[in-house]
């Protein structure tokens, strides 16, 4: 039995002047792709350190930020604290009072809701809930209902609790009776 495959040269062999045209092109080409890839690597490690700077960057913002919002915060409460502070006191005294009559109690504690407003009015707090108002159910909490022929359908019979509004913010919801 022959052997049917026969070995043949390559079809696409170069005559040999081409072949030493190629390797001196190979030759060549290497230190032109040496240079390359080092450049390539340089090109990364710029990248590499600008991204590390960009994430140090962002931590320091964020760390930043998070005090600022810290700091803002407190700011506010301390502030609230100092305008509520006299109040305070001046509740302290009122309790302090031993030989006071119910008239001057009454007085006092008028005093002092007065000076409850004039904190809420400088703190942009408004009061909400009101007889007479219409309902809301975005400011006012219906607690109860009744039947009034006096008074006009959705309307506010008795405020059980007032409701406070800072802007658009509701600070708590009044409780109310509704009509009708």
């Amino acid at each position: 039995m022959k052997n049917k495959e026969e070995k043949k040269p390559p079809e696409t062999a170069a005559p040999p002047k081409e072949q030493e045209d190629q390797q001196a092109q190979g030759v060549a080409q290497e230190p032109d792709l040496a240079a390359e890839l080092e450049k390539l690597r340089t090109e990364l490690e710029e990248h590499k350190q600008q991204h590390l700077r960009v994430l140090a960057e962002y931590d320091n913002f964020r760390k930043r930020t998070a005090a600022e919002k810290t700091a803002i915060y407190n700011n506010a409460v301390s502030d609230t604290v100092q305008a509520i502070l006299p109040i305070a006191d001046n509740i302290g005294l009122a309790l302090n009072q031993e030989n006071a009559s119910g008239e001057d109690m009454r007085k006092g504690v008028e005093m002092i809701e007065a000076q409850i407003e004039a904190v809420f009015e400088k703190l942009g707090i408004t009061a909400s809930g009101e007889v007479g108002d219409a309902f809301d159910p975005n400011l006012h909490n219906a607690v109860a209902h009744i039947e009034d022929e006096n008074l006009g359908e959705n309307v506010i019979s008795a405020v059980f609790q007032k409701g406070y509004t800072l802007g658009d913010r509701v600070v708590r919801h009044a409780m109310v009776q509704v009509a009708n």
